[in-house]
């Protein structure tokens, strides 16, 4: 597979620098879609109708839009159906090393280490959310040095604890690791993802956490909310979007290369799942991929 559709970023961050804060209030995006090394925390405000690609996840948001997005996770924004003419972005970019992981194992941080084990998956925070944090981040590019350090670990502390932050892209489609409170549930969803690529039947995934069938169809339902099927399915099509995204294979080859045995089936859970159909799928990401460099516009601060 190859990623030439999706361009890498050189974020400015140095080895010295914590964070970089850029800041634009204009009318359009500039995009493209992209990628870096680096954790993002990303503020849209006034952007009605314009459309979110993160990871195997697209739509159109509303007028408040936060998402955190890890390191090494495709992303962009673009303008789609907004007529906004005074858009607000505030983008904070920081080293994946901040938080080393000592550091993280603290106690008192277990809320910023869970929600940084998602952030490559994408995190999207509810408006509610938005709403508490929007001015401090707005206002944070006129801090500097300590002070602004210890603002920016406040906001994430805050976005850490709130409710309702949603994960925006599947953990196959980077082939993350799956974090749940239950080891067998890891352990299924570590086998799924290892064989999606085969038929992969109840009784198989039971005998790898030692349970009835049964038993373990109600126990995968009760823990994760989805059937054995959907989980499976989710698993599979996280890899399909990024096989569509970053190889010219065929639909049909990835979708038998995926585990689903006919076309018909694929297409019809991809719409579903995705809103879109695999090759308007594509479509997308090939024109978000095309556009003009990420964050042009934007002046920066760093601390």
């Amino acid at each position: 597979m190859t990623t030439s559709n999706v361009m890498r970023e050189n974020t400015p961050l140095t080895a010295g620098d914590c964070f970089t804060v850029f800041a634009k209030v204009d009318n359009n995006f500039e995009g493209p879609l992209h990628y870096h090394d680096d954790y993002e925390l990303h503020l849209v405000l006034n952007a009605k109708g314009a459309k979110r690609v993160v990871g195997g996840h697209i739509d159109v948001i509303d007028d408040l839009e936060l998402v955190l997005v890890g390191p090494g996770l495709y992303h962009g924004w673009f303008a789609n159906e907004c007529k906004s003419q005074q858009v607000t972005e505030i983008v904070i970019q920081f080293h994946k090393d901040l938080f080393d992981e000592k550091f993280l194992q603290r106690n008192q941080l277990s809320f910023l280490k869970g929600m940084l084990q998602r952030a490559p998956m994408g995190v999207l925070f509810s408006p509610e959310t938005i709403i508490t944090v929007r001015d401090r981040l707005v206002a944070l590019n006129k801090q500097s040095g300590f002070t602004s350090v210890l603002e920016l670990l406040s906001i994430l502390h805050e976005l850490s604890t709130s409710a309702d932050m949603k994960t925006l892209s599947d953990p196959s489609f980077i082939n993350e690791k799956f974090y749940h409170n239950s080891r067998r549930i890891e352990k299924v969803f570590e086998h799924m993802n290892t064989n999606y690529n085969r038929k992969v039947s109840l009784a198989e995934v039971a005998r790898v956490v030692h349970m009835p069938e049964a038993s373990f169809s109600r126990f995968i339902k009760k823990r994760t909310g989805k059937t054995f099927t959907d989980s499976l399915n989710e698993i599979r099509l996280g890899h399909a979007a990024r096989m569509l995204i970053d190889s010219t294979t065929t639909v049909a080859e990835i979708a038998y290369e995926c585990g689903f045995n006919n076309i018909s089936n694929f297409n019809r859970i991809f719409k579903r799942k995705k809103q879109f159909t695999p090759n308007e799928f594509r479509s997308t990401y090939m024109v978000a991929g095309f556009m003009h460099g990420p964050h042009v516009g934007l002046k920066a601060s760093v601390a």
